[in-house]
């Protein structure tokens, strides 16, 4: 059997152009990593009976009718679309840094991709919204597979540009979106802290549940700069050359700070908040979002 596994791993799936591609491999990868399959977790509803007939899953069959008539029936379900779903994907400038093998918009679409394929397995409805300093595209939750399609063909065509403005981003849905719902955020957040915070609570208030992956580069996380180093502006700032070392404190406690204050405000909010480096493998994001869909379903808070 084909290692699906490593494909998990952004060197490995860096070499694959094809976005629907890699959406597949990451979840089964995801999958085969975990031996067994998340859509089982989909919520079914009993439906009716059938008469068996050969061919059908043997899994299905009713033993107490078949105890009291000695008849094969099969049970039948209706599977509950159990979510409309929106993905936000930040395609401001700053997510086109690299330093390894993906750029963040390269991981986050990945991500983004992969939810979406997920979650039209299990017959959730999935959207899409494009954003940067305003919202660039949005496509309506659905569940079917030429509407995954379509959300794919906005990833791979989407250039980041622009400045980020998170805050507005999400009034602008918080008015948009009527239904209650799930919305996934991925970007890496690089705005003010407190503004973000402000526009999350408006979708909180909305009945909103939230998921954040703040995608970061290994580089901006770990701050490995050792010599006179030219650091291009990104989002309208200037570009700057300076010796990184005597810098590094402030800025790792500068970032530690940043997190602290959304990790903290999220948890108050009920928000769930996972930051994901570019290195990491991308089972990561999928190992947030089922865990989260879980508890949320166990909870009754959709």
């Amino acid at each position: 059997m084909e290692d699906y596994q490593k494909y998990l791993d952004p060197r490995v799936l860096n070499k694959i152009s094809r976005l629907d591609l890699k959406a597949r491999l990451i979840v089964e990868g995801y999958i085969a990593g975990l031996h067994k399959s998340p859509y089982r977790g989909v919520s079914v509803e009993f439906a009716t009976h059938r008469e068996y007939v050969p061919g059908d899953d043997l899994r299905h069959l009713d033993w107490k009718i078949f105890g009291r008539s000695d008849r094969l029936y099969i049970k039948e379900y209706e599977q509950e679309t159990n979510l409309n779903c929106y993905l936000l994907l930040d395609v401001s400038e700053s997510m086109a840094y690299r330093s390894g093998e993906m750029s963040k918009f390269d991981y986050g679409s990945a991500i983004a991709a992969s939810l979406a394929y997920l979650m039209v397995q299990q017959q959730d409805a999935v959207g899409l919204v494009l954003f940067d300093r305003e919202v660039r595209k949005v496509i309506p939750p659905r569940s079917n597979q030429v509407h995954f399609n379509a959300i794919l063909k906005e990833i791979s065509e989407a250039q980041p540009t622009r400045q980020t403005d998170i805050k507005a981003i999400s009034l602008n849905m918080a008015d948009r979106i009527e239904k209650r719902g799930l919305l996934i955020i991925i970007s890496d957040l690089f705005d003010n802290p407190l503004n973000i915070l402000k526009g999350l609570q408006r979708l909180r208030h909305r009945g909103q549940e939230i998921i954040i992956f703040n995608i970061l580069d290994e580089a901006e996380l770990k701050f490995p700069f050792s010599r006179m180093t030219q650091f291009d502006g990104l989002e309208e700032y200037q570009d700057i050359i300076t010796d990184p070392r005597p810098l590094r404190r402030d800025y790792l406690s500068a970032l530690n700070n940043f997190t602290t204050i959304l990790r903290r405000n999220c948890l108050k909010e009920r928000i769930d908040y996972t930051q994901i480096s570019t290195g990491q493998n991308l089972d990561v994001a999928l190992t947030a979002y089922l865990a989260t869909r879980l508890a949320t379903h166990k909870l009754g808070r959709r």
